[in-house]
Formats: C-alpha cells, sequence, structure tokens
C-alpha cells in the first residue's frame, strides 16, 4: 500500500497568489504547524518532520479553499471545535497520499503465489479446515488486494469451495471508495500479467480508458475505512498480512505497538508483507524474516 504523506506532487508549485486574491490562503505560523502537526501524529500515528512544513501548507490550503478560508487559524480552530469529527477525515484524505500499483513489489506475490498458499493448502488439508484469511492493511485505491485476489483465484484450486475471504482497509475514505469500485486507468493494469489481466479485468463499457475489476474478484474483498490506531472490529485470526510503506513515517514505539498487534491477529505461521524500505529489526521478535521484507509468525 502504499499510503505516504505529504509525498511531493509536480503540479504542487509555490502558491504564487497575491495576498487578498480569490484562492489565497495566508502563511502558515509556527503555532499553527505546530499544532496540525500534532493532530496528523495523534489521528494517524504519522510523525511529521519540520521540512513537511510547507507542502503541508499547501495541502490544506486546497481544503481551506473549499471552505473560503484564507487564514489557517480558523481551520485549526475547526479541527479542534464541536465540528472537529466531521472535518477530521477530509483533513486526514488532503495530507495523505496514495502511491500504489498493481503487483507492486513483485517478489511478494511470488511468494505469496509459490510459497504461502501452497503452504496454507497444505496445513489446511491436515487440519480439515478450508478457512483462508488475509488482510491489505493500508489498501490504498485496491491495487494491492486486488493483485492479492488475482493469485489466489488463479493459484486455489476449488476456490469455490474455500472460506477464503481479503480484508482491504485504509484511513483514507476516498481510497476506499475507490476501492471498492474496482475500476482502474487501462494503463495501470499493463503491469498485470497477461494471463491475470485476461481472466480477472474487463473493459469498461463506453471508456476504452478505464477496465473493470470482474464481479468474482471484486466480490472476494470487503473494503473498510479503519485507522491502525483505532480499536480493531474484526476478530481473525489472520493467515497473512500485507502492510506495506505504512509505518515509515511512524516513530519506532507506535511500531512497535502495530506490530505486536498484527502478532496478536495472526495464526502461528502466518506471513507478514512489508515495504522494502522498512524493517522489524529492534521493534519484534514475534516474526523471523524468511524473505526480501518477508516475515512469518513464530511466537
Amino acid at each position: 500500500m502504499n499510503k505516504t504523506l505529504l509525498k511531493p506532487k509536480a503540479e504542487e508549485a509555490e502558491n504564487a497568489l497575491e495576498p487578498g486574491a480569490p484562492g489565497w490562503v495566508a502563511p502558515m505560523s509556527d503555532r499553527e504547524f505546530n499544532f496540525l502537526r500534532r493532530v496528523v501524529k495523534r489521528h494517524t500515528g504519522i510523525t511529521l518532520a519540520d521540512y513537511k512544513r510547507n507542502m503541508l501548507y499547501r495541502r490544506i490550503s486546497k481544503r481551506m479553499r473549499a471552505l473560503n478560508m484564507d487564514e489557517v487559524k480558523p481551520y485549526c480552530e475547526l479541527l479542534s471545535g464541536p465540528q472537529a469529527a466531521g472535518e477530521l477525515p477530509l483533513f486526514i484524505n488532503v495530507v495523505t497520499t496514495n502511491k500504489t500499483s498493481f503487483f507492486r513489489e513483485e517478489h511478494h506475490f511470488e511468494h505469496l503465489a509459490r510459497v504461502a498458499l501452497p503452504a496454507f493448502v497444505d496445513e489446511a488439508s491436515k487440519r480439515g479446515n478450508r478457512r483462508l484469511r488475509i488482510w491489505s492493511a493500508g489498501c490504498s485505491s485496491g491495487e494491492e488486494p486486488y493483485s492479492i485476489a488475482m493469485i489466489l483465484q488463479a493459484g486455489l484450486k476449488g476456490l469455490g469451495q474455500w472460506d477464503a475471504k481479503i480484508l482491504a482497509t485504509d484511513i483514507d475514505t476516498n481510497m476506499v471508495e475507490t476501492g471498492q469500485q474496482g475500476v482502474f486507468p487501462a494503463d495501470a493494469v499493463k503491469s498485470v500479467p497477461a494471463p491475470l489481466r485476461g481472466n480477472y479485468t474487463e473493459p469498461v463499457s463506453g471508456d476504452e480508458s478505464q477496465v473493470r475489476m470482474v464481479a468474482s474478484t471484486r466480490s472476494s474483498i470487503v473494503f473498510k475505512p479503519l485507522n491502525l490506531l483505532d480499536n480493531w472490529p474484526m476478530n481473525g485470526p489472520f493467515d497473512m498480512i500485507y502492510c506495506r510503506n505504512v509505518v515509515i513515517y511512524f516513530d519506532k514505539p507506535t511500531q512497535r505497538i502495530l506490530f505486536d498487534r498484527y502478532a496478536d491477529i495472526m495464526r502461528m505461521g502466518g506471513f507478514l508483507y512489508i515495504g522494502h524500505s522498512e524493517s522489524l529489526y529492534g521493534i519484534t521478535d514475534r516474526f523471523r524474516p524468511v524473505g526480501q521484507s518477508i516475515y512469518q509468525k513464530i511466537a
């Protein structure tokens, strides 16, 4: 997944509007910046460094223009006042951005297809329990869970006889809605292997620029909004969890808490997939490394 915070975008040029012009937003003070990054930390777990200040300003400026605000102070008051509950999800959506693609970090999906899934099938046959649960934690717009779903549909024989479900969650409610729709630009699915693309995607009628995941693939995934810092409504146990490029902006104490919670909700021997720039070293001893950014629960 693929959630990052305040990643620079090409279109995010400096605010060139003159003071008082329509859409102009007054500069952000130190006090306002510190307040806003405390809100980000408290509600997302993400630690916002000083050098992110200008990007934070540009992001909230877009939201403030929608509210016809030209100063940051009243927006801070909105986030701390009686209407905060309604604005906070929109604030989080604005200040976070999503970078993802189908079969991103391809070795994770190769491991799923060649190692994790066959091992699970073997264990399930011994237990006599055809139950499989996979969680895409930080699913962004859905490319990750749909990649998982295609692997399952292609590799799990007799899938209809299994109780197999994929949970996909993200803090960004807009991304959850996009994932539920299962519609993507045609160029986006070019990274999907041709056999899978042919079997599990279909053209959108009247729009050659878009494709849709087929109904059976869409129905295999449950999309839900979820803040990883909040209580988790699901019970598990999960056989595999994908949490990739999510915790890179979390401080160490928050990472320790999160990975401990993952271990609690996973079955013994389950697989955890994290981002290429992330590591569990010095964070937890409840997983052992079994591949490049791939871990297995041991305790």
